[in-house]
């Protein structure tokens, strides 16, 4: 059984970037353009990991992890944003976020967190 990992983003091609970057990690994927396509994807699959943009058109990321929070208060969360919003960033991590990247991030640093708070098992 993979670790699953939702990716939670408005930008289709951050989507597709990081999707591809964890699928060859050995990942299962899940892409979410909105909030509400994230929840529905949490109720359905469960993931292990959501990586969350915190500036989605219509629910925000900090109602997105409110909501998960309550389907799944042990969700695993690292957030990304491209803006520099302290209050926002520290409304997360007292939600509960693992940890936050900001935008434009390394590619390698984001892979690093990942392995670190969600380490592949081996079967």
């Amino acid at each position: 059984m993979k670790e699953k990992i939702l990716i939670v983003d408005d930008q289709y091609g951050i989507r597709v970037l990081l999707n591809e970057v964890f699928q060859k990690e050995g990942y299962q994927t899940f892409q979410a353009a909105s909030g509400f396509q994230a929840l529905d994807i949490l109720e359905k699959h469960s993931p292990d990991l959501v990586l969350l943009d915190m500036k989605i058109p219509g629910m925000d990321g900090i109602e997105i992890l409110k909501r998960m929070k309550v389907v799944n208060p042990d969700i695993r969360v690292i957030i990304m944003t491209a803006y520099g919003e302290l209050d926002m960033i520290q409304e997360a991590k007292d939600l509960g976020a693992l940890t936050h990247f900001p935008k434009p991030f390394d590619i390698d640093d984001l892979r690093q967190a990942v392995k670190k708070y969600l380490p592949i098992k081996s079967n």
